[in-house]
């Protein structure tokens, strides 16, 4: 069990070195990532005073507010559909739906692309919009399938002999039961939506971009530390999503104890 918990610890470690790496210089006055000379918050400063990239960070927040909230409900009810599919549609309908979660972030893009160019849809917005609605569906599903898997099918019959129709089953028994799973999916597509860099530097515009995308553009041209700056910030407020979510799982979980 030691051993365990030690190869553990160092996975992790390997795993978040890198990150604090970045954060630890993204306080050196130097401007390199060689030396560190003294501590300072200018790289900070830069960053608040560029207001270019307060728009960008604006349009990642609502796009990823935006996509994650669209998707989740077009996933809620698209879990639900294949949960009362039959076996044959059920099998097939997970098959497509795992194929956009497996498939090369490179690959989509590139479709996107040719399907907005084909559609005549400008690049932009409603571009980047609709290609992260897309990518996060399958994610959400697959939080909030396994959810309607394990809600035992007595509740539905209890409910209907009760006399509820079918939209009070949903609102009052089926949503309430699968809620963990739809704030799961939600957290988990608008953590993916901040993070996409490939199909959003696919269908981005010229007007319009994303931290994904400017991040990658600032590196190409030289290491600057206001870079560093950028990923911490993104970096802690990602970690403040998961914090979030856990606080709300673990309440959801007391109130079921509870009852």
């Amino acid at each position: 069990m030691k051993v365990a918990r030690l190869y553990l610890a160092f996975v992790f470690f390997v795993l978040y070195m890198p990150i604090f790496y970045l954060i630890y210089y993204s306080f050196n006055s130097g401007g390199t990532m060689h030396h560190f000379e003294s501590f300072t918050l200018d790289w900070y400063k830069d960053v608040f005073d560029d207001t270019r990239l307060l728009v960008i960070v604006l349009h990642t927040v609502i796009v990823a507010l935006l996509s994650s909230s669209l998707a989740t409900i077009i996933g809620v009810f698209g879990a639900i559909a294949i949960y009362y599919a039959t076996h044959r549609w059920k099998q097939t309908l997970l098959t497509l739906n795992n194929i956009l979660i497996v498939s090369p972030d490179v690959i989509i893009g590139a479709s996107f692309l040719i399907l907005f160019t084909i559609a005549g849809i400008q690049l932009g917005f409603t571009s980047v919009l609709l290609s992260h609605i897309a990518f996060s569906i399958p994610i959400v599903v697959l939080m909030v399938l396994p959810k309607l898997q394990e809600m035992s099918p007595t509740l539905i019959d209890a409910a209907r002999d009760l006399g509820a129709n079918e939209w009070n089953v949903l609102t009052k028994v089926v949503l309430p039961y699968v809620t963990p799973g739809i704030f799961a999916g939600f957290f988990m597509a608008l953590t993916y939506s901040l993070d996409d860099f490939a199909v959003t530097f696919f269908v981005t515009g010229n007007g319009f971009s994303t931290l994904s995308v400017e991040i990658y553009s600032r590196a190409r041209q030289g290491i600057s530390l206001s870079v560093n700056a950028l990923s911490t910030l993104l970096f802690l407020f990602t970690l403040l999503l998961v914090v979030v979510y856990y606080i709300i799982t673990q309440r959801t979980s007391a109130k079921g104890g509870q009852k």
